[in-house]
């Protein structure tokens, strides 16, 4: 998905206040393309051809989106509009979802901030060592080659230091549209 940004709500207006009044609403903070690539991606996994899909997808249609939901933020948002885990959303309710974890996410920001942790003398960078560890080893694990090809497209430098800086700027810059 090549759209991440965060768009912002009117003044004192709730995205909360304005999907339950009118679902339909989400297209004035959505822009045509990107409905349209929702509901393309949407329509591969409505397998009934209803309109629907099955409350377990959703993580799987959010993540095909470029979204990073949790588990329990998925969880969430179900609870939010009082869908079962074995229920179905509609696309209209799936729109209301789906902005709502962009307007969450700030991938930058959570990789800085990780980073950061990990720096205890904060020197700006950390090991690729300490990095490769941490990705192979923790959360969703990256295999070897994957780190190995993250760390040549973030230009990690042969001294084995990754500088967070740079390293979050390079693996947060949208994917090449061919």
């Amino acid at each position: 998905m090549g759209w991440c940004g965060q768009q912002q709500l009117g003044k004192g207006v709730t995205l909360q206040e304005v999907t339950h009044k009118n679902p339909s609403n989400m297209a004035k903070f959505l822009s045509q393309s990107q409905i349209n690539e929702f509901k393309e991606c949407f329509s591969l996994y409505d397998k009934k051809r209803k309109g629907k899909i099955e409350a377990k997808d959703l993580i799987t249609v959010m993540r095909c989106l470029g979204t990073s939901p949790t588990f329990n933020e998925v969880d969430r948002h179900l609870q939010v509009h009082k869908i079962d885990k074995k229920g179905e959303l509609d696309f209209s309710t799936f729109l209301t979802m789906i902005h709502r974890q962009m307007q969450q996410e700030d991938p930058k920001a959570e990789i800085l901030e990780a980073m950061r942790m990990t720096d205890r003398q904060k020197k700006g960078y950390i090991l690729a060592s300490e990095l490769r560890a941490k990705l192979t080893g923790l959360g969703e694990k990256l295999t070897n080659k994957e780190v190995d090809d993250l760390f040549k497209e973030a230009n990690v430098g042969r001294d084995g230091l990754v500088r967070y800086e740079e390293f979050t700027r390079m693996v947060t810059l949208p994917p090449v549209d061919y």
